[in-house]
């Protein structure tokens, strides 16, 4: 088999070669980026989903079929550390000089960019060294308070309706949305709110772990009626072996379908995994078809790499309580967990487990699925922890 046309793409957020099973989330999208251009209401879109299930591949769809449609974008990814409007100031700087430059009556361009320096100025904190337009003062009296949950909105507002004068519109696309703050989470959907009240071209398309919807809820109550929440999951059998067979197809190759059975079995039908057993496979089998030996022996491969490229960077992260709390998850079985059946294996009272849980939801190792429960946000996990911590003793 030659390596060089090998079709599989590992690798955090690569594009898959064949998109399987998410028809119906790229058709959401289609519709809410179509009725938005055409000035209908419409909810923006959360995805939800564990590690790996490719959230980042199909926000990076996404954002070309809102291209194509007309839309002028930015796509940012929030992690730990990095507020949201640090994140946003420089994207929407761009956004709004290329709107600026684009030839049509009207001045909302330049006003944007005056409100963005005012927001820039209120919040007092560095954005990178960039010129937000040295020409242009400030507007006093816009995105100027300080406070993040007014002044998004605001600013949110002068970006759509330059976007609306020059017939554009602008979706804002952002991956590893749980990492906000309180305070920002609230604010995006306040500015959202705002959006749909004024029927303005902005949609918000974000993707986080499942703690989302529970996070927008307890910032909002009416977040529920501002977005919807699909769920990016492991994919069904028949789609898993699409996934797998159509890429070796198309390179003129082929796989038995017991090795198909076995991969799927493997995986789960996780989509990144998927794609690390399908490149193995292929890089180990000798000539096609593969087969199912060929999937077998190239497993304990695939269990490494996965082991040093996927779990490991999140397993270095733990302090060692927090490995211990999550050894003590994958001792009893697959999960969801009860907490109080952690405790117990870990011989202590629950409420002694609050701050560890706490910091595992924040590094977003854990989540909770339903009141009293802990699940692992990463799959397969509690299978990696027993072989990264063989003999568990408390």
């Amino acid at each position: 088999m030659d390596k060089i046309k090998n079709p599989f793409s590992p690798g955090a957020g690569s594009p898959p070669p064949e998109m399987a099973g998410r028809d119906a989330i790229l058709e959401h999208a289609r519709v809410l980026l179509g009725r938005v251009r055409a000035k209908r209401p419409e909810k923006s879109l959360l995805l939800t989903g564990l590690r790996g299930v490719g959230k980042t591949v199909l926000l990076n769809d996404i954002e070309r079929m809102a291209i194509d449609s007309g839309y002028r974008t930015l796509l940012v990814e929030a992690h730990e550390g990095k507020p949201l409007a640090v994140l946003l100031a420089p994207h929407l700087r761009r956004l709004l000089f290329d709107l600026d430059r684009l030839a049509g009556a009207g001045n909302k361009a330049r006003r944007g960019i005056a409100v963005l320096k005012s927001f820039i100025s209120a919040i007092n904190i560095k954005v990178g060294d960039f010129d937000i337009g040295l020409d242009i003062d400030p507007e006093s009296g816009s995105a100027d308070s300080g406070d993040l949950e007014v002044d998004l909105p605001s600013l949110f507002m002068a970006v759509a309706e330059a976007a609306e004068e020059r017939q554009s519109a602008v979706a804002v696309l952002i991956d590893e949305i749980q990492y906000f703050s309180t305070t920002e989470l609230s604010a995006l959907i306040m500015a959202m709110h705002k959006m749909q009240q004024r029927q303005l071209p902005l949609v918000l398309i974000g993707a986080g772990l499942p703690i989302l919807p529970g996070l927008a809820g307890e910032s909002k109550s009416y977040a529920e009626r501002l977005f919807s929440f699909p769920d990016v999951g492991p994919l069904p059998e028949h789609d898993a072996f699409t996934a797998i067979q159509e890429p070796i197809r198309a390179a003129g190759e082929s796989i038995e379908q017991d090795a198909l059975q076995e991969i799927y079995h493997m995986t789960q039908g996780y989509p990144y995994f998927l794609q690390e057993w399908g490149y193995q496979a292929w890089n180990h089998a000798l000539e096609s078809p593969i087969s199912l030996q060929d999937v077998r022996e190239s497993s304990a491969l695939v269990s490494n790499r996965l082991d040093e490229n996927f779990f490991r960077v999140r397993f270095d992260r733990l302090t060692p309580r927090e490995k211990n709390y999550l050894r003590a998850m994958a001792e009893l079985g697959k999960g969801p967990y009860r907490t109080g059946d952690v405790a117990d294996k870990l011989k202590v009272k629950i409420n002694i487990l609050g701050p560890v849980r706490a910091s595992l939801i924040k590094k977003g190792m854990v989540f909770s699925p339903s009141h009293g429960d802990m699940a692992f946000t990463v799959p397969l996990f509690d299978e990696f922890m027993r072989r990264a911590i063989p003999d568990f003793d408390v």
